[in-house]
């Protein structure tokens, strides 16, 4: 009797208890920035308002360790549900190992209406498949300061020679023209990038990779002499040698410099750091009026799904809302980034001017072409510009070091 009642109360007991967690499935997401922890708090709860019983936890790692840290996770089979990957050859390291589950048009319809240039970002070369939906593009080209540009009388520049004499202008107005220093090795991929590739041109991209052209091209080291000019006549920051990154941020949201050649995603942290800065884009300038203007496009990252998830079907759901327009447009507005989902709407209209510029571009050409294998095209190209920009190279010399490098595995430059 004893023994029925125990079973009676065990019984009543488990149907009056509360269930162990009001979802159904749990998505753990991981990330490499921290700091849009809030922002991803409110897309996750417009993703709920679609499936209410899906769960998700935001955990983010620092930057620099976020790859290995990954990786290590995906191996031992402990790793998240769905993550945020980088694009490219580190895109590559995490889905080669099969770590990623398989993106295509039947799990993720909204991938077909993506653009080719960033959804080859997330394919792995070997297979020809799509790992993750692409989250932003970055666009290099020159951010300046509206402000100093009219205090100095200076016009946006057309032509490399009215860049020129843009700079004179505001270096005789008592500003500095160009914030950006050489001491961040990174930096000096983006000098490049924001700067020359309208000198470069498309034409030039299409021979590097058809075999037709190497680095000790014409027209990539002429390129690269109007910019060591551009230094030797002192309108980058002062000792600019010795100027590293967050140092030459702070040249220009102080106001102390009136433009800086970098990326599209420099234009949140201005406007966070300063306010008040009243801010315009361009594109690099042409040689001569009536060529082709260009901004450098590179894919940031995507999302991606463990292949060994317990959680895949939940996964491909958060898959789709992140490839959708109203994602973006939330993405964009709230981040300030440029996502490449079609139909996106932009709140900022610097952002929308961004986005006009991307209509004429060419790729980023070392990391979209030569990050997949060392010596990478980027570290050859950091290295070489660090050291031309110091005086210790020629602008011929930079071009046939990076040419040397990226022959050891690249066969079009073997012959």
């Amino acid at each position: 009797m004893k023994a029925l009642k125990l079973m009676a109360a065990v019984l009543a007991g488990s149907l009056l208890a509360p269930p162990t967690t009001a979802f159904a499935g749990e998505l753990k997401f991981w990330s490499w920035r921290n700091e849009d922890k809030a922002a991803y708090a409110e897309f996750f709860k417009d993703f709920n308002k679609q499936h209410p019983d899906v769960k998700i936890t935001f955990e983010a790692f620092e930057a620099q360790n976020y790859a290995t840290v990954l990786s290590t996770a995906l191996a031992g089979e402990k790793g998240p549900d769905v993550m945020m990957v980088r694009a490219y050859g580190a895109f590559e390291a995490m889905a080669k190992p099969g770590y990623l589950l398989e993106l295509n048009e039947s799990n993720v319809p909204g991938l077909t209406k993506l653009p080719e240039g960033a959804l080859k970002g997330e394919t792995l070369r070997s297979d020809g498949k799509i790992y993750a939906v692409p989250f932003a593009t970055q666009t290099m080209l020159i951010v300046y300061n509206t402000e100093l540009f009219a205090k100095a009388g200076v016009a946006v520049p057309e032509t490399w020679d009215e860049l020129l004499e843009a700079c004179k202008k505001l270096k005789a107005a008592g500003i500095i023209p160009f914030a950006n220093g050489t001491a961040t090795a990174w930096q000096n991929e983006t000098i490049v990038g924001a700067l020359l590739s309208s000198q470069l041109g498309k034409g030039f991209e299409a021979d590097i990779l058809n075999g037709k052209a190497d680095f000790t091209d014409k027209r990539f080291v002429d390129a690269l002499g109007r910019l060591e000019g551009l230094a030797k006549a002192d309108y980058l920051s002062p000792s600019f040698a010795g100027i590293d990154y967050p140092s030459s941020q702070q040249l220009f949201t102080s106001g102390t410099a009136a433009m800086f050649a970098g990326g599209s995603f420099e234009i949140a942290g201005f406007k966070k750091a300063n306010p008040g800065l009243k801010l315009g884009v361009f594109a690099s300038p042409v040689l001569k009026k009536g060529d082709e203007r260009l901004v450098a496009l590179f894919l940031d990252g995507g999302f991606a799904v463990n292949a060994r998830s317990a959680n895949k079907e939940d996964g491909l759901k958060l898959m789709r809302y992140f490839a959708s327009p109203e994602f973006g447009t939330k993405f964009a507005n709230m981040l300030g980034n440029l996502s490449p989902i079609p139909g996106v709407t932009f709140s900022d209209p610097l952002l929308g001017s961004v986005a006009e510029l991307n209509k004429s571009a060419m790729s980023y050409l070392m990391l979209v072409h030569f990050r997949y294998q060392e010596p990478s095209g980027s570290v050859l190209l950091q290295s070489g510009i660090q050291k031309m920009l110091a005086g210790k190279a020629t602008p011929a010399e930079t071009g046939a070091e990076i040419t040397k490098g990226i022959a050891t595995y690249y066969a079009p430059f073997k012959k």
